[in-house]
């Protein structure tokens, strides 16, 4: 978005003020089908603030991210972009990443990796603990505290602060357990056999 010294967009000749009163929340569209960006009068005050004690500024790019991991829950970064992409077409995958990066350092959201490809994101106050089922692909998701005995263990072993909102545990779920003990003898997982 090309912004002048006189708050007029050149592209479409509307001045900044009267787009701001026109945003509209995600998924909700403006008679002409095309979504309005959001404007740094709607922004998290909290995630402004944050930026402002660390001399950064708020953009709009910042506040689509941060509002599309909020809504999205788990999400790759591609889905993420994806999401702002809808509202702002504009927005590439590496301004997601910086973003991302950016949101990370300051524990305003947290990455996990949930398998062999990209890491997913979530809000800071998603602190749980990943279970995910190697067979079928569930996630299923445990309160960290269930950990607290092994990051003790940790700590007075070897001097290692475990966070568990970080962890992904990869086994098998109940109901690919209970299906694993139905199977008859000679249909093992390992034959390279199992579900597509």
């Amino acid at each position: 978005m090309l912004i002048t010294g006189r708050g007029v967009d050149r592209r479409d000749r509307v001045p900044v003020a009267a787009r701001r009163r026109t945003a509209l929340p995600w998924g909700r569209r403006p008679a002409g089908g095309v979504p309005h960006a959001p404007t740094i009068d709607g922004v998290d005050t909290e995630l402004r603030q944050t930026l402002h004690r660390r001399g950064l500024r708020m953009t709009p790019q910042r506040q689509l991210v941060l509002d599309a991991v909020s809504e999205l829950g788990h999400a790759t970064p591609e889905a993420i972009c994806a999401k702002v992409q809808e509202i702002a077409p504009a927005v590439n995958i590496t301004t997601i990443y910086r973003t991302l990066d950016l949101l990370e350092q300051l524990g305003i959201v947290r990455h996990t990796h949930l398998g062999h490809g990209a890491p997913t994101y979530a809000t800071g106050e998603h602190e749980h603990v990943h279970l995910v089922c190697h067979r079928c692909g569930t996630v299923d998701e445990v309160d960290a505290s269930l950990l607290d005995d092994l990051a003790g263990t940790l700590a007075q072993a070897v001097g290692f602060t475990l966070d568990p909102t970080h962890v992904a545990l990869s086994g098998l779920c109940a109901r690919c357990e209970a299906a694993s003990d139905e199977e008859p003898v000679g249909h093992a997982t390992g034959s390279g056999e199992g579900p597509a």
